[in-house]
């Protein structure tokens, strides 16, 4: 008798993790040196590139720092809330907070 292998049904579905936006809210109580300390440390933005988020979030408000998976934003949301206060401020009595918000 013939033996009969099953066909396989072989299907793949890959699909791209949601990107998530790591939003950075302005308050009055962090320096600008501050803010683009923490930009340049955290999220690895040069000098330049920092100092135009740390002015747009001044100016305008939240800012997006980064656009990243939901694990990643979540971990350098945590970061951005445990940095610790502005030590050339002494009103600082923080970190600065910042929000998630999922990528269109």
């Amino acid at each position: 008798m013939p033996v009969t292998t099953p066909a396989l049904d072989v299907h793949q579905d890959t699909r791209i993790a949601p990107r998530w936006h790591v939003v950075l809210l302005n308050d009055d109580d962090h320096t600008y040196e501050y803010v683009i300390e923490m930009l340049m440390r955290l999220f690895g933005h040069p000098s330049e590139r920092a100092f135009q988020l740390a002015r747009e979030v001044d100016l305008t408000g939240p800012v997006i720092v980064d656009t990243t998976s939901r694990e990643r934003a979540e971990l350098k949301q945590e970061q951005i809330h445990a940095y610790g206060r502005d030590e050339r401020l002494a009103r600082s009595a923080g970190s600065m907070s910042a929000e998630l918000e999922p990528a269109d």
